[in-house]
């Protein structure tokens, strides 16, 4: 590994060849020999915001971006706010599809800098608490460690320390992109989409370091597909105990309370739970904790009193939790300077007289730095006030909820305000004459946002409403969840490259995103087509939760049913949000060690044989947060595409490839460097799909590779075709026959009725090539 920068000073020194005075030498890498050796260095090692731009230039000549402003007004300086509509430009000089551009590179870096500056706080944690020589090790079946770290900066890490120069490298480049988005720099919509493909690309660097430096130091597992089985929902946790509620996303706080439970044997007497991603990756450390689910859970288990501690780390938490929590006299503890609260910063105090404080009530809420001293105040404090609390752990009678529901006038703002137009209006009229059937039916399609409450005029707390009315499946809410494995074996990808290049594994399929669906059983129910068709279906963060809803037949969740394989017809929880970048890893494995492409710092190469061979596709149902943003971005760069669910158009960009263009369909045939049509295969590269059903069959369709074999193209357009008439009652596609090369790719069932359908059509035979978008990867002869 490349050691760290070194400077030489010297005030003089004397050589036969002279006198040499103030020197002040600095060599800012020193490559080993062994580092020298592991792989030749690629064409792109740290690329800079300008490095990849062509690559990317080539895939928004193909993929244009599609625009869809949620606000067609520049309010960002003093001279707006500038009217951009109708071919109008700003007092700057920017026009609208520069703006919303502009704009998507500034969600992405949001997203983006909270992935590195999350690695970056867990990374030195784990330093400091281990040493910095702490070797990087992720089992006997990994030897690409980080293939992220290889492929982007040509560096192979071995310890935490290694970690660093990654980190490094990230915050230097977000401070380039960022500063583009400032008044009067960048011009070219195209090239703030160059931009934020380098956002993304970033965030995938980021997440990775942030999972191999935990699942390094921790222990958690390991690329294991047999990870245990554990507890999710909100049934699952005791309330008769001393509760501690962990939200967000980074588990060092948690970790410390898992450690202090055991040291101070309180593992049976205190319950641990989490929402959102420190849940999934608690439950990787601590076999005691109970998952209750993704951060649509938030509003509704902080109301229900049964946490008596509330601890946040950072991202994706409620800005009001302090508020709700002080509701029912649960205190806060912060534990993240990301997220403050305006508390008082109690971390230098000793840790007695903080829960003495906060025991009395003298404070509410702390902010403590330390995790260690975290982790002893939540504990103690939980402990000390729990006999106290118990009145607060209950739901409010369902006489309660017809005398509040008596308020509701019948004026629709509920409705109107609710982003998924659930007829709450007409649940809370149902409950204002006793029935509450309506209102406990929304619970499986509330994403607990309380948008409703705040659109209101009468203060009807109609997300406290729906829980209570639901209290029978509240305490019935019990799923089984596989923890999250980790990356995905070296091993693995030897036995699944070769039938994913040749189409013969249809695909693999990542659930990932935030839980703001239509419906909390979509994302297992879209999970379960793709396993019955033989997909490699993974999934991550509220998502990998979720789908722990969906029960089979047998009563069982998908988790149960499915083995944990990376592996045809297989299901696996690859971990938390950071564990996405196992998935774009696992693309990457697919061309380094199936394929024995160059991999370090060789990014537009790999990139391309992933557009082109590797059949990908993440579905983003839940769309959220800026983090979803930089994490479908980076799959994009390297050629996946991303589904994004109903509410994705509030992005504000797609990139939509136009089938009816056939000039936009030509790539290189490497064997002959002929100019050849593939078809509008993958067709799109970031696509809102409007409802599960056209997600699904779209799903399928994105799979679609210019490298497939004629049997890997004939399973695939079978599923295509199948789920068209399942799900939308078409005979077939209306666009199959762009599909269809030669005549051996026609699905052998329906091959009479589409050799007819393609000779009225016209359709002409072509061949199969080697397919690359890069000229200079075009082989010639002599």
């Amino acid at each position: 590994m490349a050691n760290k920068p070194a400077r030489i000073k010297a005030n003089e020194i004397q050589s036969s060849f002279g006198i040499i005075k103030g020197l002040d030498l600095s060599i800012g890498k020193i490559v080993t020999e062994e580092e020298a050796e592991w792989e030749p260095m690629g064409p792109t090692p740290y690329p800079a915001v300008e490095t990849l731009r062509s690559w990317d230039q080539k895939l928004l000549a193909r993929y244009k971006p599609f625009y869809t402003p949620i606000c067609d007004m520049c309010c960002l300086c003093t001279m707006g706010k500038c009217d951009l509509t109708a071919g109008k430009k700003g007092a700057c000089g920017i026009n609208i599809g520069t703006q919303q551009a502009r704009m998507s590179l500034m969600a992405g870096l949001m997203g983006c800098t909270a992935h590195v500056a999350h690695a970056r706080h867990l990374t030195e944690h784990l330093i400091r608490k281990y040493g910095p020589s702490t070797p990087i090790s992720l089992g006997a079946e990994i030897d690409v460690e980080a293939p992220n770290m290889r492929l982007v900066l040509g560096t192979k890490p071995k310890t935490l320390e290694d970690l660093e120069e990654g980190l490094s490298y990230c915050e230097r480049e977000v401070t380039q992109l960022l500063a583009s988005t400032h008044t009067g720099q960048e011009g070219s919509n195209l090239d703030y989409e160059s931009k934020l493909l380098h956002a993304g690309m970033l965030d995938h660097v980021g997440m990775e370091i942030a999972d191999i430096a935990q699942i390094s130091a921790y222990g958690f597992p390991k690329g294991a597909s047999d990870a245990p089985l554990v507890d999710c929902g909100m049934g699952t946790v005791d309330a008769s105990k001393p509760m501690i509620l962990c939200i967000g996303h980074n588990v060092a706080s948690g970790v410390e309370i898992a450690d202090y439970l055991h040291a101070n044997k309180l593992d049976e007497k205190v319950e641990v739970g989490a929402i959102c991603c420190t849940a999934i990756d608690l439950t990787r450390y601590y076999t005691g904790a109970k998952v209750v689910g993704p951060l649509s859970q938030q509003l509704r288990f902080v109301r229900s009193g049964v946490a008596d501690v509330v601890m946040t780390d950072e991202q994706c938490v409620r800005t009001d939790i302090p508020e709700e929590a002080q509701v029912v006299r649960a205190p806060v503890i912060a534990t993240n300077a990301k997220i403050c609260y305006g508390f008082p910063d109690r971390t230098s105090d000793p840790a007695d007289q903080i829960v003495k404080d906060v025991v009395s009530g003298a404070q509410n809420g702390v902010l403590i730095l330390d995790p260690y001293k975290a982790a002893e105040v939540a504990v103690k404090v939980a402990v000390s006030i729990a006999p106290a609390r118990a009145k607060f752990k209950a739901l409010p009678d369902a006489s309660k909820i017809v005398e509040i529901a008596k308020g509701c006038t019948g004026c629709q703002s509920c409705r109107r305000a609710c982003p998924n137009d659930l007829h709450t209006d007409e649940a809370v009229q149902l409950a204002k004459k006793g029935d509450l059937s309506k209102l406990a039916d929304l619970y499986e399609f509330c994403i607990a946002c309380g948008k409703c409450e705040q659109a209101c005029n009468k203060g009807i707390p109609v997300t406290s409403l729906i829980t209570v009315a639901a209290e029978r499946k509240v305490k019935q809410e019990r799923f089984k969840m596989r923890s999250g494995r980790g990356p995905v074996r070296d091993t693995e990808i030897r036995n699944v490259g070769g039938p994913i290049v040749l189409g013969e594994i249809p695909g693999i399929v990542l659930f990932a995103g935030c839980s703001n669906y239509p419906n909390h059983l979509d994302v297992g129910e879209m999970a379960a087509e793709f396993l019955k068709r033989g997909f490699i279906v993974t999934a991550t963060g509220c998502s990998a939760m979720d789908i722990s809803r969906y029960k089979t037949e047998d009563g069982k969740s998908l988790y149960e049913e499915y083995p944990g394989d990376f592996d045809r017809g297989c299901l696996s929880n690859i971990g938390s949000c950071v564990s996405n970048a196992h998935v774009t890893g696992a693309a990457i494995k697919v061309a380094s060690i199936f394929a024995r492409r160059p991999l370090r710092g060789n990014y537009e190469e790999l990139a391309d044989y992933v557009l082109n061979r590797v059949a990908a596709v993440g579905i983003v149902w839940g769309t959220y947060s800026q983090k979803a943003v930089s994490i479908g971005t980076g799959a994009n760069r390297l050629g996946v595409p991303v589904i994004l669910g109903p509410q994705g158009s509030k992005y504000r960009r797609m990139m939509v490839g136009r089938a009816d263009k056939d000039e936009d369909w030509y790539i290189y045939d490497a064997r002959t460097g002929d100019r050849t049509y593939v078809g509008p295969v993958p067709e799109h590269l970031v696509y809102a799909a409007e409802s599960k059903e056209e997600a699904m069959i779209m799903g399928v369709k994105l799979c679609l590779r210019a490298n497939d074999t004629s049997k890997g193209r004939s399973v695939k357009l079978s599923h295509y075709i199948d789920l068209t008439r399942k799900l939308l009652g078409k005979e077939y596609p209306d666009d199959i026959h762009k599909f269809i090369r030669m005549e051996s790719d026609v699905p052998l069932v329906y091959k009479e009725d589409l050799m007819k359908m393609l000779q009225s059509k016209g359709w002409k035979p072509t061949t199969i090539p080697d397919p690359t978008l890069l000229k200079r990867l075009v082989r010639t002869s002599g």
